[in-house]
Order: C-alpha cells, then structure tokens, then sequence
C-alpha cells in the first residue's frame, strides 16, 4: 500500500535528487573544459578585398595605422600573434580576396572583449585628424570584408 511520503518521494524527491547529482556531476566536468577553452589562443582570419587599383594603398595604410595598434596589443600581452597573406594567383571575382590578416588572440574571451583602443591610438597616432582620414579613406576603397573566427581540426584524433 502507497503511502503520502512514498508517493511523495517517488513523485517529487527522487527526480530533484537525481536532477541535482547529475547538474553537479555535469558542473564539476565542465568547469575544467570551460578554464581550459579559457587558455586556449583564439585566432581569426580578416579579409579584405580591395577596389580594383587600390590594394597596394590598402595594405600600405594598413602597415601605416592598423599594424602598429596590432603591435601593441601584442605588446600588452592580449595578442599572441599577427600575419598576413596575399592569394599568389588569381581567382574569380566573386571569390577573390587581396590580403588576409591572421590574428591569434590569446583568448576568446580577448578577442571578444570591449578594449577601448582610443588611449592607444592617441598615443601612436598625435594627429588623430590625419588618421582619422586616412582610416575612413582605407574603408572606402574596400570592395569588401569579412572576418572568419576559425578552429584546428585534428585530423589524427577520431
């Protein structure tokens, strides 16, 4: 015979008991994966495709006033690592794309963080009108750009 407790505890306790110990179980194993995940360098791809005639000066405002803020982010520890390519061919327009910059992030969570550059930039940059213009003026010859965050895949690993 079923008694209030009994039907109590199988309809209410037990499944608590059981959704408690699993959150904890669950908790407790993913706490180390996310610090983990937290460590891990971030890297992203930028691509610029330039209007046609203006790669050179794309990259060269871009070694101008966008490099050296990279550096020193670099400097301050937030940015492991900066390069870039350019495609050795050509390719059709619709894919084509002039230069790549690689950022590798020391964390996701740096690379997604709301870092006020400005002080930075007052520093590199004194006369904040010319880079302003020359800035804007980079952006204007852009065709277009995208940013693509990207991941390792182990090939070896199943």
């Amino acid at each position: 015979m079923k008694t209030a407790e009994t039907s109590f505890i199988r309809r209410y306790a037990l499944p608590f008991l059981l959704a408690a110990t699993m959150a904890i179980a669950i908790g407790g194993s993913a706490a180390p994966a996310a610090q983990e995940a937290k460590e891990r360098p971030f890297a992203v791809e930028y691509y610029y495709k330039a209007k046609w005639g203006h790669a050179e000066e794309f990259i060269a405002l871009f070694k101008k006033n966008h490099y050296p803020l990279l550096k020193k982010e670099m400097e301050l520890g937030r940015i492991l690592k900066v390069f870039a390519t350019a495609p050795r061919y050509h390719s059709t327009e619709d894919g084509r794309w002039d230069y790549r910059t690689t950022i590798i992030f020391k964390n996701a969570e740096i690379a997604h963080d709301t870092f006020d550059t400005a002080p930075l930039l007052k520093q590199l940059f004194p006369d904040q009108d010319a880079y302003k213009r020359e800035e804007q003026h980079r952006f204007e010859i852009l065709d277009a750009h995208w940013d693509v965050p990207i991941k390792d895949i182990d090939l070896d690993g199943k």
